[in-house]
């Protein structure tokens, strides 16, 4: 028997209707449950594999490459990256400085290369003699050269880099506390400080900001032996200068340090002993003492009787409402 619809009157099959039905819809399927857990481990199990391989093809020793985490392994590879760079293999047999490690004991510091924007290129292994912290440690710190160095310092360190970089081939040096071990520091009471001497030169032509290197030389400036001690007083010397800096006077002292003897240098300027190099910053340090504002110690070279110049830590105070300034120097080398 045909069932004709009693609105359209069109034929239809038992319990069907062209009107649409009201009520409540009938629930659709849901989509299966799919868990991205496995995704997320195969993602990092392939990441992981890779940082093996990377590691794996790292020119240290079994060793070393035992003792890497992740984060120092990339370090590790950036660095290599960088000198790849800039000393690539078809002009230097490895991608960066090599040197025999007789020939680095002989150095008094240790050798830094830094690209253009200030990233560590390379550090040679006796770094560790002079920071306590191997080439892998020190990258822990970061991969720039602002990250090893003392932050107060930072921004006189660029000025300085920035000036090299114009005139490359012009030697500059800055001194900066650099990071140590923990060891170093519970030993020694603190970090330590080192010169930096070096200057910019373009490794391929044309010369551009990614074809020059920085090449500096990084000496302690204050040796350490066993019985050493950061207190000792033997290292001081005092000086009173009148406002323009004009030495009044001198402990007897300064001819160890210095050579000169104190009637030599009573009525002489401050300024004439100092490197050029220096000025800035110690006319900086000497206009905040006079205007009573605070001002913290400066490292500077001055000077010495044989002509050779000495790295002096200088604090400098006002004699309260008077007209002189009293320098204390802390002789460094």
């Amino acid at each position: 028997m045909t069932i004709f619809c009693s609105h359209c009157h069109r034929p239809l099959q038992a319990e069907r209707s062209c009107l649409p039905r009201t009520g409540t819809p009938a629930p659709r399927a849901s989509k299966p449950f799919r868990s991205t857990k496995s995704a997320s481990k195969a993602r990092r199990d392939q990441i992981n594999a890779e940082l093996r391989a990377l590691r794996s093809l790292l020119p240290i020793s079994a060793r070393e490459k035992e003792r890497l985490s992740y984060l120092h392994t990339m370090a590790l590879v950036c660095l290599q990256v960088r000198g790849a760079q800039l000393f690539p293999p078809d002009s230097a047999p490895t991608s960066g400085p090599t040197l025999g490690t007789e020939l680095l004991s002989l150095l008094p510091g240790f050798l830094l290369v830094l690209s253009a924007s200030g990233k560590l290129v390379y550090i040679s292994e006796n770094v560790a003699q002079v920071l306590g912290l191997s080439v892998v440690e020190l990258l822990a710190q970061g991969d720039s050269v602002f990250d090893i160095l003392d932050r107060t310092a930072c921004e006189e360190v660029q000025k300085k880099l920035l000036l090299a970089q114009e005139e490359p081939g012009r030697e500059v040096t800055f001194v900066s506390e650099m990071c140590t071990s923990k060891a170093f520091r519970l030993q020694h009471g603190g970090n330590r400080a080192v010169a930096v001497r070096g200057h910019f030169t373009a490794l391929h032509w044309p010369a551009s900001p990614s074809t020059t290197a920085f090449l500096a030389l990084c000496t302690p400036v204050m040796p350490l032996t066993a019985d050493s001690d950061a207190s000792s007083q033997d290292n001081l010397f005092q000086s009173t200068h009148l406002l323009d800096m004009t030495f009044i006077d001198v402990t007897e002292s300064v001819t160890y340090h210095l050579g000169y003897a104190r009637e030599e240098l009573i009525g002489q300027s401050w300024y004439s002993l100092l490197h050029p190099e220096d000025t800035h910053l110690a006319a900086a340090q000497h206009r905040a003492v006079a205007l009573g504002a605070g001002a913290g110690p400066a490292v500077l070279r001055v000077l010495r009787r044989d002509r050779t110049w000495a790295w002096l830590c200088v604090s400098a105070r006002r004699d309260g409402g008077s007209r002189s300034l009293t320098c204390t120097s802390r002789c460094l080398r």
